[in-house]
């Protein structure tokens, strides 16, 4: 080894380091996380709040997605929905059709789902920001539409019917609503653990430096088209997570989970919660959720109550909520330090 080589790597040593305490850190944080979900059916026998924790975990893990674009690569897709309902749909129909074991079917939905996501993704990242939104909004229609007219496969407008099998597997039979819960916040934690392993390794820092200037990251010889279908895959494949979770949920599919407006819950998810910081989608996707089921429990208008509350966090707070609390909190360190 050479002085230079030696010198590189004295370097290099602290950083290294220094990421593999990050990362054991957050496998540390993930693995308390599942405990304290998985533990929470012996303390209440609230059947509504496993729900809740249920349906945070499909989106939760819906829009953390969403924000591997918006958030880290500066990409904002009005269609990202599109995988969900492919997620949804490709499983529900997987085990109707073919009676594949849940593993099975689950690596088979993750595969179809990254090869759609390819081909629409080499299409889309190829071009300028609004074009791109409008574009990967282009491909959810068409995607709804299909599901909509071909009818003898997909249940139309009525959605997969009939449920879906759940047979067991290594001992956990989803059909039983605590092993359901207990398989959702596995999947929310092991979805968001490599989620955060992307957005903190040195591919994540590579989609920051792409969000921040495109041209100088290519100048500096990184293949920007295929950084960007590397990370739009990726995306599609958590999103799609989320949409099987979902299909197991409610045991079937429906075409609401391809429409634009699943997308656009996942943007004003992002909106609330924050793209700044990491679980800001998650603060955002509890904060909907329970706006949601509170709002329309005491009025029909609950869309007027959230378009307040959208204009609350763009004109009032101008970040999401995640974000704002971060940032107070960096100020006041910041502040007693100076003193």
């Amino acid at each position: 080894m050479t002085e230079l080589e030696a010198g590189r790597a004295q370097t290099l040593a602290p950083v290294r380091s220094g990421a593999a305490l990050h990362r054991y850190r957050d496998v540390l944080i993930a693995l308390v996380a599942f405990a304290v979900l998985a533990s929470l059916p012996l303390f209440t026998g609230s059947k509504a709040l496993l729900d809740f924790v249920i349906r945070c975990s499909a989106y939760g893990l819906f829009a953390t997605s969403l924000n591997l674009l918006v958030g880290y690569t500066g990409l904002t897709s009005f269609g990202h929905g599109m995988f969900f309902g492919l997620g949804a749909y490709s499983f529900g129909l997987i085990m109707q059709k073919l009676g594949l074991p849940i593993p099975v079917a689950f690596v088979a939905t993750l595969v179809i789902t990254a090869l759609i996501a390819a081909v629409i993704g080499a299409i889309c990242v190829r071009l300028k920001e609004i074009y791109f939104a409008f574009v990967t909004l282009a491909f959810q229609m068409l995607i709804h539409s299909t599901i909509l007219s071909w009818a003898s496969f997909t249940g139309g407008d009525q959605g997969l019917r009939g449920g879906i099998p759940r047979p067991a597997f290594l001992g956990i039979d989803l059909s039983n609503h605590v092993h359901l819960y207990v398989t959702s916040c596995a999947l929310l934690v092991l979805g968001l653990l490599a989620m955060r392993q992307i957005a903190q390794s040195p591919f994540g820092y590579t989609l920051r430096m792409i969000r921040d200037n495109a041209a100088r990251a290519s100048f500096l010889g990184i293949d920007v088209w295929r950084a960007k279908l590397t990370v739009f895959v990726l995306a599609a494949l958590f999103a799609a997570m989320g949409g099987m979770v979902m299909a197991l949920f409610v045991s079937g599919a429906y075409p609401e989970f391809a429409y634009w407006t699943i997308s656009g819950e996942a943007i004003f998810i992002n909106m609330l919660g924050g793209v700044s910081t990491f679980l800001g989608p998650m603060v955002g996707t509890v904060l909907l959720l329970l706006l949601n089921d509170t709002v329309t429990r005491y009025t029909e208008y609950h869309g007027i109550v959230l378009g307040v509350v959208i204009l609350f966090f763009a004109l009032g707070l101008r970040k999401g909520l995640l974000d704002f609390v971060a940032e107070w909190f960096a100020h006041r360190r910041d502040a007693g330090e100076g003193r």
